[in-house]
Parts: C-alpha cells; sequence; structure tokens
C-alpha cells in the first residue's frame, strides 16, 4: 500500500503542466508545436489563443493540430459562460488535453472585446465562465491570469479572485504570470517587462490555496530557474525562451520529469522534422511558415548565427524544400570543420 502511495504522488508531481510552453500569440501554432514535441515528449504545449469568435465563425480550422503534439491544451479568449462552453465541447471532441481561459492577456484588441487579463475585474464572470465550461466537458479547465490589473494591486485583490475561480467556479489549476497587467497607458509588449515581477505573491497563493494546482509563469529562463520554482510551486511555464532557444527544452524530460531525454544530438530534431515537412509541403505550405519557429535551435552553440541566416535567406524561396535544412547544417558543419 505504502509504495502504491509513493507512486501515486509521484505521478500528481509528475503531470504535464510540471513544465509547459506557454501560449503566445502568432508563435506557438501547429507547426511550432510540433516541432517543440521533437525536444520532449513531456512538456505540456498550448495553443495560441483562440477567440470564440474566431472558433465559432472563422474560416479556418483554428483547432488543427497533429497528433505527435500531444500532451496538448487549448488557450480560449472570451467572456460568455455559454459561448466558452460551445467551444469547449468542440474542443473536446477534437482531443484536445485541456481548456484553459485567458484572463492574462493586456492587449487592447483583448479588452476591447472584454476578455483576457479585463476580466480579473469580473471575478464572478470568470468562475461562470469556468463553471459553464466544466459542466460541458470532463477535461480540465484552468485559468491563466495575472497577479493584478491596473490598480487593483493588492494581495487581497489576486486572493478574492482565485477563491472566486476556485471555489465558485470548481477551477483546480491556475497559471499565474507573476507581473501585474496594466491595461491603461502601457503597450502589451513593454507589460511583458513592466513592472517587476512578483514571484513571492504565487508562491504564497500556493501557501493559502494549498489544495489548488498552482502553476508560475514569468521570465523563466533557465532549467534552473524552472528547479527553483518548482520547490514553492507545482509547476513553471516557459514562454519566449523556450521559442527563442528551443534547444533548452531537450533537457526538460530528465531534468524535471525525471526520464530519459527524448533526443541528445539536435540533427535528430531536423531529421525529425525532414517528413513532416514533406507532407506539409504537398498540402501548399510553405516552408519559412515552419522554419521560421526553427532559428533558435542552435542558440549558444558555435554556427547558430549562420543557421539562421541560411535558413532565413533559403526557406523563403519559391522553390525550397527539405534540402533547405539539410544543406543549413551541412553549411555550419562545414564551417566549423565537424
Amino acid at each position: 500500500m505504502q509504495s502504491l502511495i509513493k507512486e501515486s504522488a509521484r505521478m500528481v508531481t509528475l503531470a504535464p503542466g510540471r513544465f509547459s510552453v506557454a501560449p503566445m500569440l502568432n508563435w506557438t501554432d501547429r507547426h511550432c508545436r510540433f516541432f517543440l514535441r521533437q525536444l520532449s515528449r513531456r512538456a505540456l504545449l498550448y495553443t495560441e489563443m483562440v477567440t470564440t469568435n474566431a472558433l465559432l465563425f472563422g474560416k479556418k480550422d483554428y483547432l488543427a493540430y497533429n497528433e505527435a503534439e500531444h500532451p496538448l491544451a487549448l488557450q480560449l479568449g472570451g467572456c460568455e459562460p455559454t459561448v466558452l462552453a460551445c467551444c469547449a465541447r468542440m474542443a473536446a471532441e477534437r482531443g484536445y488535453d485541456e481548456i484553459n481561459l485567458n484572463v492574462g492577456c493586456p492587449s487592447y484588441r483583448v479588452q476591447k472585446g472584454s476578455f483576457g487579463a479585463y476580466l480579473m475585474a469580473e471575478k464572478k464572470r470568470v468562475a461562470e465562465c469556468v463553471a459553464a465550461m466544466q459542466e460541458a466537458v470532463t477535461l480540465p479547465v484552468t485559468v491563466k491570469t495575472r497577479i493584478g490589473i491596473d490598480e487593483h494591486d493588492s494581495y487581497a485583490f489576486l486572493c478574492e479572485f482565485i477563491d472566486a475561480v476556485a471555489n465558485q467556479g470548481g477551477c483546480k489549476t491556475v497559471i499565474i504570470h507573476a507581473r501585474k497587467a496594466c491595461l491603461n497607458g502601457l503597450r502589451s509588449k513593454k507589460n511583458r517587462e513592466i513592472p517587476e515581477l512578483d514571484y513571492n505573491r504565487v508562491y504564497n497563493i500556493k501557501k493559502d490555496f494549498p489544495a489548488l494546482t498552482v502553476i508560475l509563469n514569468g521570465n523563466i529562463k533557465t532549467i534552473g530557474d524552472a528547479q527553483d520554482h518548482l520547490k514553492c510551486i507545482d509547476g513553471v511555464m516557459m514562454g519566449r525562451e523556450a521559442y527563442q532557444n528551443p534547444g533548452i527544452l531537450r533537457y526538460i524530460d530528465s531534468q524535471i520529469f525525471c526520464e530519459t531525454d527524448l533526443i541528445t544530438n539536435l540533427k535528430l530534431v531536423i531529421d525529425a522534422m525532414l517528413p513532416y515537412i514533406e507532407k506539409e509541403l504537398i498540402r501548399g505550405t510553405a516552408l519559412n511558415h515552419i522554419t521560421r519557429h526553427m532559428l533558435g535551435l542552435f542558440k549558444g552553440i558555435p554556427g547558430a548565427r549562420q543557421w539562421r541566416y541560411y535558413l532565413s535567406e533559403k526557406a523563403k524561396l519559391h522553390s525550397a524544400g527539405p534540402e533547405v535544412l539539410i544543406n543549413a547544417l551541412a553549411y555550419i558543419n562545414h564551417l566549423y570543420g565537424t
């Protein structure tokens, strides 16, 4: 019995949300996610934020993904409980592993639609949205939020919001970006760095809501950073660093999930991408729509600049095919005699 308890505890501790890659607009599309999956089998991946209007009325298939991307979460943007419930059912039917509600994006477009970080001021509505989605699907419904908005910047405000989402809405997992959202007078790009992060506020939420799974987001740049945070909370979410330096993900399985790493040589990632690229080219996808996500693969390694340059210049050509990646790798190997 004791061994079963230990194994159960380990499975909870090492759930996919222990390490995830943040939803990033214009970055974490299906090509990016397939590429990142070649580096880690365990990291939880998120879609870009998809608004309910786009999902219901858009001409594009916003739910498209490759089966290899699992575990995979859909991030939704919206504020109407019944509409979000409908979209959650659509995602469940398509096989997603989690539904996440965006209550953290500070962009003007999101504010105009009365969702994203704006919703922190309407905790009752957020609770209703979460409850409606949970009633509609059996998938985990999570919330990604900030530590505050504008003048609502106290720990008490954050606790009241979390209490409503967890106890009224029934949410069991919150992802907290440890920086408040500035909806007035600060562009969303600046809000990625201003004001300062407050990790302790997220740690305290875990202490005050011990039954809640708390995942921290915000300026996590190294595996060491992630490991330090995991001493205080349940999971970490890495954003821009995972995109701009994707090679870091090849160490996630062993150092975060205590499993064998998926790859030891980055050439294996390129080899794994070639069949995918061939199929996508047949479907009419332009090569640079895929390779733009791969530019940072060799960041910090000799030849990284040459890799980026070769891929950027050659992949945009009309006749470009999988050989561009092969030649790019051969090019940097030739330069450094490897």
